[in-house]
């Protein structure tokens, strides 16, 4: 009663632990595929990789036909790759497309 008075909280053993895991989990996950895209080039490239075409990346992600056409270029250039087709590769080999 004491602790709950100073504002503490008291948890059973099984949720402590699962908290303990989850705590530690955040911190400790793989890491991010493909790093030097945003979280929103790695989204798109990983409709891409599935064989998406752009428009119906741009419906699964309500973007427009140019957004996502501008985005698979600026994926394309940071990973220096000649083209559409060849993004695949970098991709699967991070655990995108699959």
């Amino acid at each position: 009663m004491r602790a709950v008075a100073n504002g503490e909280l008291i948890h059973g053993p099984a949720v402590a632990a699962r908290t303990l895991a989850y705590l530690s989990g955040a911190r400790t996950q793989g890491s991010v595929p493909i790093p030097e895209l945003t979280p929103r080039e790695r989204e798109v490239l990983d409709l891409v990789a599935r064989g998406l075409d752009n428009a119906s990346v741009a419906r699964r992600l309500v973007l427009a036909d140019k957004t996502v056409r501008n985005t698979v270029a600026a994926i394309t250039a940071k990973l220096a790759v000649r083209n559409r087709s060849a993004l695949t590769v970098p991709a699967r080999e991070d655990g995108l497309g699959a």
